[in-house]
């Protein structure tokens, strides 16, 4: 198995009644958690006892029930509430606190980038054991940089990078380049699957 380097995108969702999800800046480190607050919209908000030991069967179902897809409708944590036998409340408070415990690491869409315009690319390092933490937070610090992982290879930092423009990832990885001196390799796509991975809890 691969040495996670960091955790899988950079930043903590927080989940709102409003169905609205706020952004705020996780920590580097997979054993901090990032603070966020159920913002239920109500005086009877369930609030998830903190923090579980491991998963229960309600955290089961509602990861697995996901997995399969989220309702485009108007209120969707209330109408998946609705098939798992929960309330509105109860959904969304456990969503944050599994995020928050980075159980789950990201809840939200994926989108084509490449329709929006921008682009994303794979990379890698071959970085030096003794030089491993200072080429690894200058690489982490940059925003376009998500999903960074140790591997056992003579190129052994791999992370994605995404930018807003095709032309953003050259432009990145240079300025990786020059803050570490070290080469980053780009893998840009050369054609696309669709994987459906469903992993059951």
């Amino acid at each position: 198995m691969p040495e996670r380097s960091d955790l899988s995108g950079k930043r903590g969702d927080t989940i709102h009644a409003d169905h609205s999800v706020s952004h705020g800046t996780a920590a580097s480190m997979a054993d901090d958690q990032v603070g966020s607050v159920v913002d239920s919209g109500n005086a009877d908000a369930y609030r998830y006892p903190s923090p579980p030991q491991r998963l229960d069967e309600l955290d089961r179902r509602l990861i697995n029930h996901l997995q399969g897809g989220f309702p485009l409708t108007e209120r969707p944590y209330a109408d998946v509430a609705q098939a798992l036998g929960m309330t509105e409340a109860m959904v969304i408070a456990r969503l944050n606190t599994l995020l928050e415990q980075r159980v789950l690491t990201r809840f939200g869409p994926m989108f084509q980038i490449e329709r929006a315009g921008g682009a994303f690319c794979l990379a890698a390092m071959a970085v030096p054991d003794d030089d491993w933490a200072r080429v690894l937070e200058c690489v982490n610090a940059q925003p376009e940089v998500a999903h960074n992982y140790r591997r056992e290879h003579s190129l052994n930092m791999w992370f994605v990078l995404a930018t807003e423009r095709p032309e953003g990832i050259a432009a990145c990885a240079a300025r990786i380049e020059a803050e570490t001196g070290v080469t980053v390799r780009l893998f840009p796509k050369e054609r696309e699957y669709f994987v459906e991975m469903k992993l059951e809890v």
